[in-house]
């Protein structure tokens, strides 16, 4: 009965080292070699230690800061009630809201309000008022953050032009002009802005 089993038993050893141990220290070795950074997850240091993944968002609020696209994540509370947790890294999920439903209509309206509010008369970005699939969209778009510039940039008693220049540095385009959309990280955006100095 061994002598029956043994190839099988063999084959198995083989492949398990080959596509179990091999190959992946193999594509792991590749990736940190070619790839570092996103091998790595992504992560961002400052002052020496990280501060977040790069394709994680993080929730970005007050006058000072570029704030994030609404996220729609939530949890509970002690008492077992529903509450709103903003870019929980824990957690990932969207409203699951059609265009038709009340609730969302209604908060898209106060996301609108709110946000002409806070940046002035005009249009407002797609980004700016609905929410992503993941809840922890770690983009805006370039739109998004042309509209936030100037009140930051009064908020900071920077030039406007200073932090419009820093979204052209740190924007990243469209592949070949089709493929994605023209955004920004805004925890990449918001680390710059911190190490701008008021003139």
């Amino acid at each position: 009965m061994y002598r029956e089993i043994r190839p099988a038993l063999s084959l198995v050893l083989l492949f398990t080292l080959a596509l179990g141990v091999a190959l992946p220290t193999a594509f792991t070795g590749l990736a940190q070699a070619l790839f570092p950074f996103q091998a790595n997850g992504s992560l961002i240091r400052h002052d020496d230690h990280f501060i977040g993944s790069a394709l994680i968002g993080q929730n970005f609020t007050g006058p000072d800061w570029f704030t994030p696209r609404p996220s729609a994540l939530t949890g509970t509370d002690a008492s077992g009630k529903t509450i709103a947790t903003p870019y929980n890294a824990a957690e990932s999920g969207g409203s699951a809201s059609g265009p038709t439903n009340a609730g969302m209509i209604a908060n898209v309206k106060a996301r609108i309000a709110a946000y002409r509010t806070a940046y002035g008369p005009g249009p407002v970005p797609d980004d700016a008022v609905t929410t992503s699939g993941s809840g922890l969209d770690p983009d805006i778009s370039l739109e998004n953050a042309a509209r936030q510039a100037p009140s930051i940039a009064a908020a900071r008693k920077l030039p406007p032009a200073t932090v419009t220049a820093l979204i052209s540095r740190l924007a990243h385009h469209r592949i070949l002009g089709i493929i994605g959309t023209d955004h920004v990280n805004v925890l990449k955006l918001n680390l710059a802005l911190s190490r701008l100095a008021a003139p």
